[in-house]
């Protein structure tokens, strides 16, 4: 936090104590029963805080979405994996369902905390955009005649396909064991309208 404020540095920290906590108390229940008297008193803030720093319920679970797709993001740049726009989506996509199995309780939870009520649109779908945008990286292996049109649209694609296996995984329509083909296979058919010909065969 070098750089920024004393006033700014004490925010950041109360934010991070008050999601910390949710992330506590849901593990403890596996779901997001808890009330906002219940969090600040785990998180050690005022009754005020949780409120000052997200506004409701609703916005510290889209905070918590946020936090895994930023770990999904951080994985994947670590890794730099190797190889043309389907190896790499492939690639984000075992890095993004390894994330939410490694505590399928608490993710189970935080997704579905997203339909809280009076939920407002936040920045998850933006940065999950950006995590399979950075996956798509320079479109190698995609149908040049296609280039640009999949350069715009796939990444949010990929990005609804990923979030529609998890809706039907927090529902255990979809098992934790077979979230990764579910999702690889979803993100495989997304993509096969936009790669190279000698590319579709090993799609298919």
């Amino acid at each position: 936090m070098v750089g920024t404020s004393v006033r700014e540095q004490k925010r950041i920290l109360a934010r991070e104590a008050v999601l910390d906590a949710a992330e506590r108390l849901m593990r403890a229940d596996g779901a997001a029963a808890f009330s906002m008297r219940e969090l600040a008193a785990e998180a050690g803030v005022s009754f005020a805080t949780p409120f000052n720093q997200f506004g409701s319920k609703a916005a510290i679970a889209q905070a918590l979405s946020a936090r895994r797709i930023a770990l999904m993001s951080t994985r994947f740049l670590e890794a730099a994996p190797a190889g043309d726009t389907i190896s790499r989506v492939l690639a984000a996509v075992s890095i993004a369902a390894g994330v939410m199995l490694e505590e399928p309780q608490i993710n189970r939870a935080i997704i579905r905390s997203l339909g809280f009520p009076g939920a407002q649109p936040g920045e998850v779908s933006v940065q999950s955009r950006a995590l399979w945008a950075a996956a798509f990286g320079d479109g190698g292996g995609i149908d040049p005649a296609l280039a640009r049109v999949a350069a715009e649209r796939v990444p949010e694609q990929l990005a609804i396909a990923f979030r529609g296996c998890l809706s039907f995984w927090i529902a255990d329509e979809i098992s934790d064991a077979h979230l990764l083909e579910k999702a690889r296979t979803a993100a495989s058919t997304v993509l096969l309208g936009f790669v190279e010909p000698s590319r579709r065969a090993e799609l298919l």
